[in-house]
């Protein structure tokens, strides 16, 4: 997975579209919580989409209800 290190403030996350083709990216922004890891937790705009993501890239989604099943995670990228 291609990665930019650091805990930045913002990152897009691309995820594999649900149709199969293409992708879907989700800018999500750093939280104050942590996750299970203890890394960041950065959430999108309408905080259904959570996720762990570790200073060397590594993304752990997290689910707020039940029954979700995120896509599979591509590649996270830091927004300047």
């Amino acid at each position: 997975m291609g990665t930019v290190h650091g805990d930045a403030e913002a990152y897009e996350v691309v995820f594999a579209a649900a149709d199969g083709v293409g992708e879907d990216v989700v800018r999500m922004t750093r939280t104050s919580a942590a996750g299970p890891g203890g890394h960041p937790v950065y959430e999108d705009a309408t905080g259904i989409v959570r996720a762990e993501i570790s200073s060397g890239g590594e993304v752990r989604v997290l689910a707020t209800s039940g029954g979700q099943q995120p896509a599979r995670v591509l590649r996270a990228r830091a927004v300047p």
